[in-house]
């Protein structure tokens, strides 16, 4: 009987496990004479072809949206860059938005000369080391591109990809890919197509000089990054032998001071082959047609054998290394196990040991460290490349904690990984979440093709991919306590960064450049034939929130309801009507809450116990309103909710988490002082509306310290009991949602009255002044911020192609002139903000990150843009297009819907206000914009807000755009 029961058990194992191996299996099918590879039970629908020149090409269609997100991934990025050439394919990435011998260039046969005699030129330059002898160089290169300048046409690409309906049209660079990237409509496929066929076929190096000192800005950023400079010392330490630490990807000071036009051909020519790239595409399209398309596009491009990447293995890390580094930032400490690449067979264990250590809710780093307010913060992920991997461990110090004090925390933690002192349990409910993160990620066409792309660039197999969750659910705590004890021992480098002054840098001086032709009104010939190309533009969909929306009553309060028809996944949120502006002490309240358990339950129980069922709380408090989100599975529903009610119902005080927050609250206060970023916003409030303002509206460290746990208690406790909205989007249908909350959630009869909201005004702006903030940085930035009328919904359609028109995006004039012509920034932006009330102002804010020495060209630069308008009728039409484009192709579906009509009313509108901009947009001529340029923005006072460090921008270039007031970081935060 036993052998026999043996037997048995065993054969269903075995086909068990046969079934699991043949559940994900790569198939092969044809389809319009092409032959594809898919994987089975892809939720992606994923077909991979190679064409006859090695070209990949992966099509996941999908008819959510009537878009497509399209990426053209090259298997290249700073690992293969020459030594002697750091940053090169960094370099390379940016020019190819420059054009062809057919876009781009009004006059090749004029053009070509000019450049051959700047790429002669550069070679000169990079070979001679005299500094006067360079500086001559430098200005025959400068001249010359002035010459050939006149021959081209800047932002043509741009241009196309906006006059086709595209979006979020960028790349970038990372040590193993380079990707560019455009979401276009369906429509617009065809063009899109054309345009790539033809980026790839003979990229020309024109605008040469001024995209360098685009890049030599963005050097400057990261050299103003913490964050960058910690990245960088760790990776060098962890790999002395690997590209991945000995060059960066935006490369060497030195290296950016001496491009070669000639290397970055050679590097074009050598990686940029069919074999070695890929077309991934995702979105409302028949992939037989496509894929027919694709290859006529990509035909010239002829196969060539790639140089591959070699190197010396590592050493092992026999001691742990310390590394210190300070900068103007908070203190943080990073850690890094270097662990196999990716295609180890330990690699998946390492994405486990990353999840068990952090998720965001169960891990021990979330449990033992966070969620006991140990450390301000932690967090774990497994970072993992084609040759090696990093474990890469990042925490901050709460109030009064030294550095080494976090990383013994933190190291003590992958003690309890090794120990396995950690549930078993903890792996499957990580693989249910991990279940539910695939459901989302399957659900966007943006999404499928971001793992789609990651995949390709990565060298990994799809077939894994989709087996992942299966693969990940046979990995046992053995396992896990095995892998932490291989490779998590005294083998880390640690990077200590401490708040001080930045050491000295090799900043990249300014040269001297003369402001470049852009001919931002001519067209090549290309450019007409690619908009002349035929396409049928999708039919706009509008809201109608009468029949989008569902409603019902749960006692006083309104439930809106859209149904989720595409999987199990549910989101229920309650909207309260009290936010910071009613109680300053509500937002604590709210933080505090994640600390806290009932008499039957402990904080850290209660997040496993939401973990474990693949569902998430949270409370957050903004300006109006405190929203409790609760989403996950819809099996789930029922204990959700009722974990989270039984927690407010039942929640107890604890005056040991409340000393915890206090002191983690007051360590985030002083590092948010160190942010540049949050400097900047500051000012920008201040600056909006006066020194009382919506930034600096919050506790003192006086009342902070005397909040009692007490009076945060009874504000959770009374949440309820304020004038709500009950949101849902998931798979049931309004009649059982209704049963369900009924028992689920209770409603007063009468709703609380909340305290009264602080109101602030917006102030007008009578006279120019300056904001100013020092901060140590390389950098100047600048804001221009300008206060005009109430918000009137007759002017939405001016607002949407103005901003367009000026300084929206890539193509607009802001971007073209002080990016393109005068090479003064890297980033730049000019847009007229709609407010978010009916009784609130609109805004001006104008922006540019220029290198200091730059700081009063670039001024100057924006304020002529701000005071005269050029009058450029093609970029009119361009704006235009690409508004009426958006709303084409915009689908708002799922809970948007709802968030959609709350922001309406928030505005006074009735209907989707899109629909009036669609009918009105063609109407809308160069002589509205110029009256509404010169009703809001000519010729009036602005407040700049600065921060940068007044060693390097000095006070008198400051006044000169009006009365300079330096802020303390008291008066910017309010503590």
């Amino acid at each position: 009987m036993f052998k026999k029961f043996s037997l048995a058990l065993l054969t269903l194992l075995v086909s068990v496990h046969t079934f699991a191996q043949k559940q994900f299996e790569w198939k092969e099918a044809t389809g319009n004479g092409y032959t594809y590879k898919y994987v089975t039970n892809d939720p992606m629908n994923a077909r991979f072809y190679t064409l006859k020149n090695g070209l990949t090409v992966i099509l996941s269609p999908t008819k959510t949206d009537p878009r497509v997100q399209a990426y053209v991934a090259v298997k290249a990025g700073s690992k293969t860059d020459p030594r002697t050439n750091t940053g090169l394919a960094h370099y390379l990435e940016h020019m190819l938005f420059k054009g062809t011998d057919k876009f781009g260039s009004l006059d090749w046969s004029k053009e070509k000369p000019e450049l051959d005699r700047i790429d002669a030129l550069y070679e000169q330059y990079n070979k001679t080391k005299d500094a006067d002898q360079r500086k001559a160089i430098y200005k025959k290169i400068d001249s010359v591109s002035g010459v050939a300048s006149k021959f081209a046409i800047a932002n043509e690409y741009d241009k196309m990809m906006a006059s086709m309906g595209a979006q979020g049209t960028n790349a970038f660079t990372s040590f193993e890919q380079t990707v560019y990237t455009d979401d276009v409509p369906s429509s617009s496929l065809d063009k899109y197509l054309a345009v790539q066929g033809e980026r790839f076929r003979n990229p020309v190096l024109r605008i040469f000089h001024t995209e360098l000192e685009a890049v030599y800005e963005e050097k400057n950023r990261s050299l103003d990054s913490d964050g960058s400079k910690v990245f960088e010392t760790l990776f060098s330490e962890l790999f002395k032998n690997h590209n991945y630490g000995q060059q960066t990807t935006i490369g060497t000071v030195e290296h950016l001071k001496n491009p070669s036009l000639v290397e970055i051909r050679k590097y074009f020519n050598n990686y940029y082959v069919p074999n070695n790239m890929g077309v991934i595409l995702s979105g409302d399209f028949n992939p037989d047609e496509v894929i027919a398309k694709v290859d006529k596009a990509f035909s010239e491009m002829q196969f060539k054998a790639v140089p591959r990447y070699t190197f010396a293995a590592e050493t092992p890390i026999t001691a742990p290394i310390v590394k210190e580094i300070t900068g103007p930032d908070a203190e943080n400490l990073t850690i890094g196990f270097r662990l196999p690449g990716n295609k180890d067979k330990d690699v998946l264990i390492a994405d486990l040991v990353g999840q068990v250590l952090t998720n965001g809710k169960a891990g021990l780093l979330d449990l033992n460290l966070v969620k006991k307010q140990k450390l301000l913060r932690a967090s774990a992920e497994t970072f993992t490349l084609i040759d090696y991997g990093v474990l890469y461990l990042d925490a901050a110090p709460t109030n009064g904690q030294t550095l080494e004090e976090v990383k013994t925390l933190v190291l003590g933690e992958i003690d309890n990984l090794k120990k396995g002192n950690f549930d078993a349990d903890l792996i499957t409910s990580i693989v249910n979440n991990i279940k539910k993160q695939k459901i989302y990620e399957s659900e966007k066409y943006d999404d499928r093709a971001g793992s789609l792309m990651n995949a390709f660039t990565s060298e990994l197999n799809w077939r894994d991919q989709v087996a992942y969750v299966n693969d990940l659910s046979k990995i046992t705590k053995a396992d896990i306590v095995n892998f932490a004890n291989k490779y998590l021992g005294e083998n880390y480098v640690a990077v200590l960064k401490r708040k001080g002054e930045s050491p000295a840098t090799a900043k990249i001086e300014k040269p001297q450049i003369t402001p470049v032709e852009t001919n931002a009104d001519k067209q090549s010939p290309f450019v007409k034939m690619v908009n002349n190309m035929p396409s049928i533009p999708s039919a706009p969909v509008f809201l109608d929130y009468k029949k989008d929306i569902q409603k019902s009553r749960l006692g006083n309060a309104e439930v809106l309801y859209v149904p989720n028809r595409d999987n199990q996944i549910f989101r229920l949120k309650y909207r309260y009507k009290i936010g910071s502006l009613n109680d300053l002490k509500q937002p604590v309240a709210s933080q505090y809450l994640q600390f806290l358990g009932t008499d039957k339950m402990s904080a850290e129980e209660i997040s496993k116990a939401f973990y474990k069922i693949a569902c998430s709380f949270n409370v957050s408090t903004g300006e109006d309103y405190t929203t409790v989100s609760i989403e996950g599975l819809q099996e789930n529903f029922d204990q959700a909710v009722k974990l989270y009610e039984d927690l407010i119902l039942n929640v107890k005080a604890d005056d040991a988490a409340l000393k915890g927050l206090k002191e983690r609250m007051a360590k985030a206060r002083k590092d948010v002082k160190a942010n540049k970023g949050a400097i900047l916003q500051g000012l920008t409030s201040y600056a909006m509306y006066g020194k009382e303002n919506k930034f600096n509206n919050v506790l003192s460290d006086s009342d902070l310290a005397s909040v009692t746990s007490a009076e945060l208690v009874n504000r959770i406790k009374n949440l309820n009991s304020y004038e709500q909205t009950v949101i849902y989007y998931g798979p049931i249908s309004m009649k059982e949602l209704d049963a369900k909350l009924k028992t689920a959630h209770q409603v007063p009869a009468k709703f609380a009255v909340a305290p009264a909201a602080k109101v602030f005004k917006q102030i007008p702006q009578t006279k120019n002044q300056v904001l100013f903030a020092d901060y140590d940085m390389v950098q100047a930035e600048t804001r221009w911020i300008r206060n005009t009328d109430v918000y009137d919904p007759a002017k939405n359609t001016v607002v949407k192609v103005f901003n367009n028109y000026f300084g929206g995006g890539m193509g607009s004039i802001v971007f073209q002139t002080i990016r393109e012509s005068k090479a003064l920034a890297y980033s730049t932006y000019g847009v007229y903000v709609q407010p978010q009330k009916k009784d609130q102002e609109y805004s001006m804010l104008s922006y540019v990150g220029s290198q200091a020495d730059k700081f009063n060209d670039a001024t100057t630069a924006m304020n002529e843009l701000l005071n005269k308008m050029p009058d450029l009728p093609v970029n009119l039409d361009l704006a235009r297009t690409q508004v009426k484009k958006d709303i084409q192709t915009e689908r708002i579906t799922q809970d948007k819907i709802i968030f959609n009509y709350l922001a309406a009313q928030e505005l006074g509108l009735k209907d989707d206000v899109r629909k009036t901009i669609y009918e009105s947009v063609d109407k809308m001529t160069m002589d509205d914009l110029k009256k509404f340029h010169a009703a809001n923005f000519a010729g009036k006072p602005y407040t700049y807000a600065i921060v940068a460090s007044e060693k390097r921008v000095p006070l008198a270039d400051m006044q000169k755009l009006g009365e300079v007031k330096k802020l303390t970081f008291e008066e910017l935060f309010g503590y």
